[in-house]
């Protein structure tokens, strides 16, 4: 087992960078993770472990033999110094273990649908932490699909992580142009169902026991006039308020778990 104990480490400097770089993160296919529920989740969704890197003061040797199990191919394991883990980690409290893993291909033909998939698009969203919530919603609700239209960043930037709670491993998860996302579902006869202001019914009246995708944009923007062009329904959730807009995870959770309650039919 390594141990590093300068945060002078060309090592060390690499993980800094990839933590705090998209840039690095898209040259090196790699990314940084933090804690144990987040490992866990990463090795259950199928990614690479290249490396971990623990702190003994923190996480006892037992609890590190347990993960190193779980994890199905040779991972290098390295010993941190409480400085140089102080300086790595990302969360305000943790639990003493890092990982180094590899991204995965998100392209529109990696993903596997169901005969009725239920899918979410979220048009060119820019906040980390309601890409976040929108996955951990997504995975939440067993959505079959998170499609990211237009991304604007890096999936995995440390607080879509952090926000995710660790969903974003668990979950499937493309990301293409949206004319590219318009023709899969078209493809793959999923309707379509816009949120927007415009010539829309109320998302209650909408049968989405069919296969389904819920398109939601960003609350500055709206969508883009293709998913109006191309929407089966434009749908709205009604509010009581004076404003005309929420946040887009919320959106996107109440027209989710509607879905999900027409799925599951009479209590």
């Amino acid at each position: 087992m390594k141990t590093i104990s300068s945060t002078q480490n060309p090592l060390i400097k690499q993980l800094v960078a990839l933590q705090e770089k998209g840039r690095q993160r898209k040259k090196t296919g790699t990314f940084v993770l933090e804690g144990q529920k987040e490992l866990r989740l990463a090795v259950a969704g199928g990614y690479t472990i290249e490396s971990l890197l623990f702190a003994p003061h923190l996480m006892d040797p037992s609890e590190l033999e347990v993960l190193c199990g779980q994890i199905q191919h040779p991972v290098q394991v390295i010993s941190l110094s409480p400085k140089v883990y102080a300086k790595l980690a990302y969360r305000g409290s943790t639990e003493g273990i890092m990982a180094v893993a590899h991204a995965k291909n998100h392209d529109l033909t990696e993903l596997r649908l169901g005969d009725q998939p239920l899918v979410l698009v979220a048009e060119a969203p820019e906040k980390p932490g309601n890409i976040g919530a929108i996955l951990r919603t997504a995975e939440a609700a067993g959505v079959d699909a998170v499609i990211i239209a237009d991304p604007r960043g890096d999936l995995y930037n440390p607080n879509i992580i952090r926000s995710s709670v660790g969903a974003i491993f668990t979950t499937q998860i493309a990301m293409a142009p949206s004319p590219e996302v318009v023709d899969f579902l078209k493809q793959n006869h999923i309707r379509i169902y816009s949120a927007a202001l415009t010539a829309s019914v109320p998302y209650t009246q909408i049968d989405f026991t069919a296969a389904t995708a819920l398109v939601v944009g960003t609350e500055a923007t709206g969508l883009s006039p293709i998913w109006l062009e191309h929407s089966d329904q434009n749908i709205i959730i009604p509010m009581q308020g004076q404003i005309d807009s929420m946040n887009v995870s919320v959106s996107a959770a109440i027209l989710i778990f509607e879905a999900c309650r027409q799925r599951l039919g009479p209590a």
